[in-house]
């Protein structure tokens, strides 16, 4: 059995990323589902992901070529990985436990200095911990954990696999 080309391969997981980001704006626009800052994170990992994949694609690189690629993909996926944990992670929090919400991310952009807007988006808020809509019993945090590890554990392969 033939495996498929290289281009495919590298091109699956960044069609993969489009329809999961349009599947998010699907749910902000469509479905009143405004994402928080872990939220606007975490898509900012998928375009990465998205980005490496589809030049990989274009690219159709040799072996070495190949893992360079995967690592930078893979290097993505644990980044939006660790997110989106720390997001499900405050989902599980006992209600007092939870941060307080803070403000959006467009004022904090416009009032306060770059290193403490990347700080705060970082560590989340209340808003992170919010649950206003599931598939399956699952939060859309903890789908995009599952994503995350579904394409770190594909990046992994494809660098390794056999050709």
């Amino acid at each position: 059995m033939k495996l498929p080309g290289t281009r495919l391969l590298f091109a699956l997981p960044a069609v993969a990323c489009a329809g999961l980001l349009a599947f998010g704006y699907w749910l902000q626009y469509f479905r009143d589902q405004d994402p928080c800052p872990l939220c606007l994170v975490q898509r900012g990992f998928y375009y990465a992901i998205l980005v490496i994949f589809a030049l990989a694609a274009l690219h159709a690189p040799s072996r070495i070529g190949g893992a360079v690629y995967c690592g930078a993909a893979l290097l993505a996926a644990l980044g939006g990985l660790a997110v989106a944990a720390r997001q499900v992670w405050l989902q599980h929090l006992p209600p007092g436990k939870v941060p307080d919400c803070g403000p959006d991310l467009m004022f904090m952009l416009k009032n306060l200095p770059l290193q403490r807007t990347l700080e705060k988006l970082f560590s989340g808020s209340g808003q992170c911990a919010e649950v206003n809509w599931r598939l399956l019993g699952l939060s859309i945090a903890e789908w995009s954990l599952a994503w995350f590890a579904v394409l770190a554990l594909y990046a992994l392969w494809l660098a390794f696999r056999k050709r």
